[in-house]
């Protein structure tokens, strides 16, 4: 997942901007819970600080409960990023309102409570789950099909603007399932 997630960005990046993806070397394989959130971010914060070391001028936490942002951001000299953050303000760009279509169920309400923290609850929708975990985006053949369904259902019943992707492990954009087209709308984050 990490490979994938650094090859988009990557793809986004400017000529000659290094993308350095990483995860910490201990902590949880994916974030799915608060306890998992807790259990990673000491990892991270040990990679923030080596890529400061290193010279980094920028991090991004591709993770979208955008777990350790806050204390990550008191590490870092330069700008870190959490992709929940930086899509749902993105959506707010492209459109009136959008919604959330993220892996489990359980993650709707962090979700929800991000929306409010950032300042774009009254922008958003709905939190949709299409409960597949995190890791399984990667295995899982029916994952891509399922995305581009909850997608298709929040712009047909939610009538939002844009979908915001509630995961850094999308396997691909949905938007070329027969499902949804790309005239209908847009994602946020992540774009091939």
């Amino acid at each position: 997942m990490t490979a994938l997630i650094g090859r988009s960005a990557r793809a986004a990046a400017a000529l000659r901007t290094v993308v350095a993806a990483v995860s910490p070397e201990n902590g949880p394989a994916a974030v799915e819970s608060h306890v998992d959130e807790a259990l990673a971010v000491p990892g991270l914060l040990v990679q923030v600080a080596a890529g400061e070391a290193d010279g980094a001028q920028g991090h991004a936490i591709a993770c979208f409960g955008d777990p350790g942002l806050d204390a990550a951001r008191e590490v870092a000299a330069g700008p870190v990023v959490g992709i929940a953050e930086a899509a749902m303000r993105t959506a707010t760009y492209l459109g009136r309102s959008f919604s959330v279509v993220t892996t489990l169920g359980r993650a709707t309400g962090r979700a929800w409570e991000l929306a409010g923290r950032y300042g774009v609850r009254d922008a958003c929708r709905a939190v949709r789950a299409v409960e597949i975990s995190v890791l399984a985006l990667e295995t899982d053949p029916a994952a891509r099909d399922r995305i581009a369904h909850e997608c298709g259902d929040a712009v047909d019943v939610d009538g939002c603007d844009a979908i915001v992707l509630g995961c850094g492990g999308w396997p691909t954009s949905p938007a070329t399932s027969p499902r949804c087209s790309a005239s209908r709308w847009w994602t946020a984050w992540p774009r091939p």
